[in-house]
């Protein structure tokens, strides 16, 4: 590789994107440190065409993907899988037992269908029509089983990452940008699920655009259990590491809420029915009026004369704008949500308590001559919050990771590759992800989700294409693989190979 400094601006992009991390800036030009293997990184995000590379190159060439890294001796490859010893290319770690994964969790992943061996460490086979790098059989209940494993490059591929909150975040569709030498769109913001939100990271249309090595790059430190800092298009600043609360805004979200406000209602009646003559239930998905509500007319309170904003859905159920206000509503202060009070039926004397889904906010109040007045919470009302309180479970950042292996990697277990998509479907064929049982989709292709926590810390890389790196295994009887056309004359016993990962 030849660097170009005349043409330099020092802007250190590619030192961001550099896999190995050996191009740093000094003094505002770039400097390349020992190690390149030639992978290409940086020249796909310099805008000015610094590096130049030839067509031959000086090392031996790592042929186990399409990025043809020429690794030195001694060092590794763009994907930090490969080594070059003693001028032989070989992947640096050993294949995974599922002995070793079930230790890892501490337990089963799945019950049943569990993989002779887990993908982990087994390296990748390209180009893919060769056989993929271990085939294992074994007896298993008497029945002569095979499993397929290979370290899967999977390009098109994504994240969703689940955030337990109420918190508005901003509008469905709306882009997520994260900082790294400026702003880069790596995501959207998806859908809202009961009690949580769902941010969509990566897939194909953004991993292959001009933000691709970055998308690709806070998606790995995610899974690699990084915080990473994540800002919705006119929406919310959050801060996110998987197991952990998200902080949204400057914020730490502690508890999910239980339900919407109307299952609050629902499940909660009689400590409501005794914590204040009229109890509002503030939420972005359904706020519920208590008296209104099913449950209070079930449980004999009378209806009262307070009549609250939004578009009713059905008795006591409304829906509100939804905001960075109480409950992720509009609603900054509490009283802002009622519309009218007939004053011959709700009088002075009577008790309001306005509260959000998860008892973290809450207000109470007395009707007076002129009004509601804000007053002391009386016991029976914190009983209530204290159940509620304590019925919400502890929010966390989740990720589940989506792609698909119905791609070319299908070669490296069948000459006939539809007949495996076909057996996946129908069930014939158990498809694991380092040994995690995933969802495989319906409709075409082998698409699935799984949980990354489910995959062993460590086990998935990136390739800069850009594309992840995931252990994927392939588990069915002797007599499946034979039917779908499998490589036969690739399948070793399982023992032999274990006993020669052993030594």
């Amino acid at each position: 590789m030849k660097i170009r400094l005349e043409n330099c601006a020092g802007c250190g992009l590619c030192a961001e994107v550099c896999p190995l991390g050996i191009l740093r800036l000094e003094g505002k030009k770039i400097r390349l440190s020992e190690g390149c293997v030639e992978c290409r990184t940086c020249s796909k995000a310099c805008p000015s065409k610094v590096f130049e590379f030839e067509s031959k190159k000086a090392n031996p060439v790592c042929t186990s993907c399409p990025v043809m890294c020429a690794i030195p001796e001694g060092g590794m490859g763009a994907c930090h899988r490969y080594t070059n010893r003693d001028g032989e290319i070989r992947r640096k770690a050993r294949l995974v037992t599922i002995d070793e994964v079930r230790q890892y969790l501490k337990g089963p992943n799945q019950e049943g269908g569990e993989p002779l061996i887990t993908g982990i460490g087994s390296g990748t086979t390209y180009p893919d029509f060769r056989p993929s790098p271990v085939i294992v059989s074994a007896i298993r209940d008497s029945i002569q089983m095979v499993t397929v494993v290979t370290e899967a490059p999977l390009s098109y591929s994504g994240l969703k990452l689940k955030l337990d909150t109420d918190q508005y975040l901003g509008t469905e569709g709306k882009r997520i940008f994260t900082r790294i030498k400026g702003k880069r769109h790596v995501g959207h913001l998806c859908t809202e699920e009961y009690g949580s939100k769902i941010l969509s990271l990566g897939g194909v249309n953004i991993l292959t655009s001009k933000h691709g090595l970055f998308a690709a790059r806070i998606i790995k430190e995610i899974i690699d259990g990084k915080e990473v800092t994540l800002t919705v298009e006119e929406g919310a600043q959050i801060k996110a590491r998987i197991g952990s609360p998200p902080l949204i805004g400057e914020v730490l979200q502690e508890r999910m809420r239980v339900g919407c406000g109307s299952a609050t209602t629902g499940l909660f009646a009689p400590y409501m029915a005794y914590a204040a003559d009229e109890v509002i239930v503030l939420d972005g998905h359904i706020t519920a009026l208590f008296t209104e509500h099913p449950c209070g007319r079930f449980i004999g309170k009378p209806r009262t004369g307070i009549f609250i904003k939004g578009q009713k859905s059905t008795d006591g159920r409304y829906f509100l704008d939804k905001g960075d206000g109480w409950g992720g509503t509009t609603i900054k202060s509490p009283l802002d949500v009622i519309d009218r009070i007939d004053k011959d039926s709700f009088r002075p004397g009577m008790t309001l308590l306005v509260t959000e889904t998860t008892g973290e906010r809450y207000a109470f109040f007395t009707m007076g001559k002129d009004g509601l007045l804000e007053s002391g919470l009386p016991a029976k009302a914190g009983e209530f919050l204290a159940v509620l309180r304590d019925s919400c479970e502890t929010t966390r950042v989740s990720g589940i990771f989506a792609a698909g292996v119905g791609g070319s990697a299908r070669a490296g277990v069948t000459k006939n590759p539809i007949r495996l998509t076909r057996a996946v479907h129908r069930g014939e064929v158990k498809v694991t992800v380092g040994g995690a049982k995933p969802f495989i989709l319906p409709g075409g292709g082998i698409n699935f989700l799984v949980d990354v926590e489910k995959i062993r810390f460590g086990s998935i890389y990136t390739s800069p294409t850009p594309s992840f790196i995931l252990p994927i295994e392939y588990t069915m009887t002797h007599e499946t693989f034979r039917s779908i056309g499998g490589h036969l004359e690739a399948v070793r016993p399982l023992e032999e190979v274990l006993s020669e990962n052993r030594a």
